[in-house]
Order: C-alpha cells, then structure tokens, then sequence
C-alpha cells in the first residue's frame, strides 16, 4: 500500500509541468497564428466585406510614433490595393452624351418618343405600331372643327400632338382621335415657344418627318401620305405646302402652281433678291406650315432663340440648315392649303395705352424679327473672325 502511495504522488507533478507546457505552446502557437493571419489574406486577395472592419485612424492614434502593429499596416496596404482597383473600375467615355460620361454605353437610352405605354405587360409588347411621322398643331379650343378636319388627313402613321394655348384640353375628347394625342397646355404661348421646349431632336428622333403647324388651314386639297411621297421624291429635306393664290399670300415662292408638282424657285418684285438662289427667290418657305426631315429639324431646333417665340425671320434662315438650300427647300403645289388668317393668337396679347390686343403682338413679331437677324449676323461675323477671315473685306485671306 505504502509504495503504491508513493508512485501516484510522484506523478503528480510531472502531469502538471506537462499541462502547463502543453497551455504556453497553445497561447505562444495561438498568437502566430493570430498575427499571420492578415498577411495571409492579403495574399489570398480575399475581399474586403468578409474582413472585420477596423478603424484603422484610431489605432494609429493610440499606437503614435509609427509602432502601430503589423495588422494596420497591412490592412492599410490592403485598402491601397482596393483604391486602386477602385480607380482602374471606374467608367469614363467621353463619346457618351454630356453628363452620361460615367455609365456604360450600353445602358444609355440618349433618344425618346411620343410613344403611348401601357401600366402593365411586358413592354416589349407594348406598341402594336410605331408611327413614322410627327405632327403637332398650336391650338385653342375654339378652332376645333377645323383642327379635327385637319387630324382626319393625317394617317395612323403619325403621331398627333397638341399644344393648347388657352389651356382647355379636357374638352378635345369629344373627338375619338383626341384620346390618342399628346396634349400639352402653357397658356398664351407661341408655336415655337412650345416647339423649343418639347420638340427636342432627341425627343423626336423617332420621327422621319416632322410638321409644325398653324391651327388656321384649310386642308380641303391636301393628304398627308401623298405630300411625304413627293418630298421624298424630289429630295426635299424643308418644305411646305402650296398656298392658295388668291387668298393669305404675302411671298410669291410660297405661291401654288397648278402645272407642277413642286417648285424651288420663283421671281419676286425687282430688288428683292439679290442672288436667285436665295430667300426670298428660293431655299424659301413660310413659318405657318413647315415640314422638316429629321436632320433639318436637329439643326433647326439648334437655331430657334429660347426668348424670340414668334419665330419671324426663322425663314430667311432655315437655308443654314440644308445644302445647297435651293435644291432641299421647296413648295409642294400639288398637295395645297388655304391660309384662313384667323387672328386667334393674337387675341392673345394684352390691351397697352388703348391698343387692341393684337396690336402689342405684332409690333412684338417685328422686332423679334430685327433681334434676330442681328443675333445671326453678329455670330457668323464672330465665327469667321475667329479663323481669320474678315467678312467685310474680301481681300483678306
């Protein structure tokens, strides 16, 4: 018994040592493992979100002198990697449009519509057709039977939009046609004030042609699908239909000839045309009724002045946007109009010292008119200054 005793007493110590040893080598083997291990990610590249986050200023505060541990420096190594990757993923194409520089190219949709969409479905299922044309009326309400003679000329492949300057628009759905249209309404507001700020070329890309009309025309004698096919077969990128001789007529070019389809060209009073290739001679049409192609309107939208909303003088210079102008510009005689005249804009100015309404309107079209013929003359005479030509002085290069 006594040497039994003995033997399990003299164990005892040894097992403790061994205890003791086999903790410190866990503790000693525990922390290397514990400082490798973000050296060990970093090489595994893992990504930041499975890493715990660590405010790496305040450790840095609290360790000052630059002993901060090997974990912070290389977490800080880790976040350099990152940024720079950061920076290398970042998206940048000077070619997208103005603004859209940081999306992808294939995400941009840089041209829109009138399309109508449904609430629901897929959208791709959307349109059952997609209308090629465009033709917007500046409207008021009391116009609306001839405005509806107008829309029947017009076929389902054109999209009908309305601008309303009097501000009534819910009234128009007595017209089954109505339903389908874009209306928009500003009160008091001109043709190309609203032409400016919603016709947008990007806005109507969609559009092969775009028709920018007057509410006061007499269409008796026109079709719409029968014009395009004649514009198209004469080349025409700017026209407008032929006015009835005898009524409405202020220029000879805009004038009907009943003996041909189209004309380009015309002979005014003596004086009025310096060159026989220029307005009001040719590459002329009137502001009531203009049709544009696509690309001419693009440049034209570029030319209509934000603050001059009657547009007079507009067609003197829509020649800038087509070339040669006398050959792209031209009269549709053989689909033609009546210019009824109704003053019914007008009567949309206000009473000053006494005057009829309508009187403050067109003293305001004429000076728009002086405005911006100045405005265009003083920005080619800048252009051309600006790459050394004098355009008052033709001898210098």
């Amino acid at each position: 018994m006594g040497i039994s005793t003995r033997s399990s007493t003299n164990r005892k110590p040894s097992e403790s040592m061994r205890l003791i040893v086999t903790t410190f080598v866990g503790v000693v083997f525990g922390f290397f493992i514990g400082v490798s291990f973000p050296g060990l990610t970093a090489k595994l590249n893992l990504p930041s979100s499975l890493l715990p986050s660590i405010d790496v200023s305040y450790i840095q505060e609290k360790y000052a002198g630059g002993y901060a541990p090997s974990l912070v420096k290389n977490k800080s190594s880790i976040s350099s990697e990152y940024q720079s990757l950061n920076d290398t993923l970042k998206i940048w194409v000077p070619s997208n449009p103005r603004g859209a520089e940081r999306l992808p190219p294939g995400i941009i949709e840089a041209e829109s519509d009138f399309y109508l969409r449904r609430l629901w479905g897929q959208p791709s299922e959307d349109l059952t057709s997609k209308p090629k044309y465009l033709v917007t009326f500046t409207v008021g309400y009391d116009q609306k039977h001839n405005i509806d003679a107008n829309v029947k000329k017009f076929s389902e492949n054109f999209t009908i939009v309305l601008f309303h300057y009097d501000g009534r628009t819910t009234e128009w759905d007595e017209f089954e046609w109505s339903k389908r249209a874009i209306h928009v309404s500003v009160r008091k507001q001109t043709k190309w004030w609203y032409a400016k700020r919603f016709l947008h070329p990007d806005i109507v890309a969609s559009y092969d042609y775009i028709f920018i009309w007057d509410e006061d025309l007499d269409v008796e004698h026109f079709n719409a699908e029968a014009y395009l096919k004649l514009v198209k077969k004469h080349g025409l990128e700017i026209s407008q239909p032929g006015l009835e001789p005898n009524k409405g007529l202020t220029w000879q070019m805009t004038k009907r000839r009943g003996d041909r389809e189209v004309h380009k060209d015309t002979e005014e009073k003596p004086g009025w045309c310096s060159d026989p290739h220029l307005p009001p001679c040719a590459a002329f049409v009137e502001i009531m009724a203009p049709v544009f192609s696509r690309d001419a309107w693009r440049c034209v939208w570029h030319m209509i002045q934000n603050d001059l909303v009657h547009g007079w003088g507009l067609d003197f210079a829509l020649r800038k946007c087509v070339e040669p102008a006398h050959e792209k510009i031209g009269v549709v005689d053989s689909q033609w109009i009546v210019h009824q005249s109704v003053p019914s804009l007008g009567n949309q100015g206000e009473s000053q010292s006494g005057q009829a309404p309508w009187r403050g309107v067109r003293e305001r079209c004429r000076k728009e008119w002086t405005m911006f013929q100045s405005r265009l003359a003083n920005a080619e005479d800048a252009y051309f200054k600006a790459i050394g030509i004098d355009m008052f002085n033709s001898t210098n290069p």
